[in-house]
C-alpha cells in the first residue's frame, strides 16, 4: 500500500502557490517543535475575501503537500469561510493522510487561521 495518495504526491512534487505575497495585509507563522516543520503563510486580502495566498513551508513532503492544498482551498473565500477551513478539510481534499501526519495538516489550518488573526488586529478587530 502506498503511503500518500497521488494527490498529496502531486502537491508535493508541484506546490502552488509558494513564496510569498508582496506587501502582506496578513502573516501566519506556525511551527510543530516536535517533527521541526514550519510553515509561513502570507495573505493579500480584497473585500473581505482572500484575494492572495502564498506559502513558505520547511517540513516533510506531507507538510508541503497540505500548505499547497490549503493554498487552494483558501483562495477567493470570505475571511468567514478561511477561518472554517480545517485540518480533516484540508486532509480530505488531499485523498487522505497517515494519521502520523496529520500533524502536518494541521499546521496548514493554523497557519492560515493565523495569518487572518494578524490581518483583523492591523485592522483593529
Amino acid at each position: 500500500m502506498d503511503l500518500y495518495s497521488d494527490i498529496v504526491m502531486d502537491h508535493f512534487k508541484n506546490p502552488r502557490n509558494v513564496g510569498a505575497v508582496e506587501k502582506p495585509d496578513g502573516v501566519g507563522e506556525v511551527g510543530n517543535p516536535t517533527c521541526g516543520d514550519m510553515m509561513t503563510i502570507t495573505i493579500k486580502v480584497k473585500d473581505e475575501h482572500l484575494s492572495e495566498i502564498k506559502f513558505k513551508t520547511l517540513g516533510c513532503g506531507a507538510a508541503i503537500a497540505t500548505s499547497s492544498m490549503m493554498t487552494e482551498l483558501a483562495q477567493g473565500k470570505s475571511i468567514e469561510e478561511g477561518m472554517s477551513l480545517t485540518r480533516d478539510m484540508v486532509a480530505e481534499a488531499l485523498g487522505g493522510l497517515p494519521p502520523e501526519k496529520m500533524h502536518c495538516s494541521n499546521l496548514a489550518a493554523d497557519g492560515l487561521h493565523a495569518a487572518i488573526k494578524d490581518y483583523q488586529e492591523k485592522l483593529g478587530k
